[in-house]
């Protein structure tokens, strides 16, 4: 293992270590896979990416604008701390076997849209203004689980706009979880 070289302990499927897979990618930070299996709700990727914001400035994963900065802020902090959270393999082994699909669903929904609305104020090209943010960084894994728990994305066209353009991007495709070592061979892309 190279000296400073960080690690990142992933699970393929997990939306925390997407989030910081793209982050390291859009840096061009090299660094080196520990496949994990672990059950664990990460709280942690956020402050992990805002570190990797304030150690590797470029490009920028904050907006200067102190405004749209708390724009990107507020969108990360619903998606990843009151979306992600509730739809988790632990909450949902809690709601039981047969409430699971309907839990999600019903947990995404309600967030997406509130969402939605956020974004038809905030949104350009993607989640705030036309430069790629921490927010984007949320957005896809999420829309990723929404598509996953059969969510109907139609109410969410501003969503759905900005995610399909967030996945034409090298740093999202190369993220993907169809794309980890860990990654099973029948869900490999």
């Amino acid at each position: 293992m190279q000296a400073g070289k960080p690690i990142l302990y992933s699970y393929f499927r997990s939306s925390c270590s997407w989030r910081v897979r793209i982050a390291l990618a859009l840096k061009s930070i090299d660094y080196e896979t520990i496949p994990i299996n672990l059950i664990k709700d990460g709280g942690q990727q956020l402050a992990i990416i805002e570190y990797l914001e304030e150690t590797r400035p470029t490009p920028r994963l904050l907006p200067r604008d102190p405004k749209k900065r708390a724009h990107v802020r507020m969108i990360s902090d619903l998606i990843a701390g009151g979306i992600q959270p509730l739809q988790n393999l632990s909450v949902l082994k809690q709601v039981g076997q047969e409430n699971q699909l309907t839990w999600a669903q019903k947990a995404i929904t309600s967030g997406f849209n509130a969402l939605e609305q956020i974004l038809q104020s905030t949104a350009g090209r993607y989640c705030v203004g036309d430069e790629v943010s921490m927010a984007d960084l949320c957005l896809v894994p999420q829309v990723a689980n929404a598509e996953r728990f059969k969510v109907d994305l139609t109410p969410y066209p501003t969503i759905s706009r900005i995610n399909k353009t967030l996945l034409t991007l090298e740093a999202f495709q190369v993220s993907h979880p169809c794309r980890q070592p860990d990654t099973p061979p029948e869900l490999r892309a």
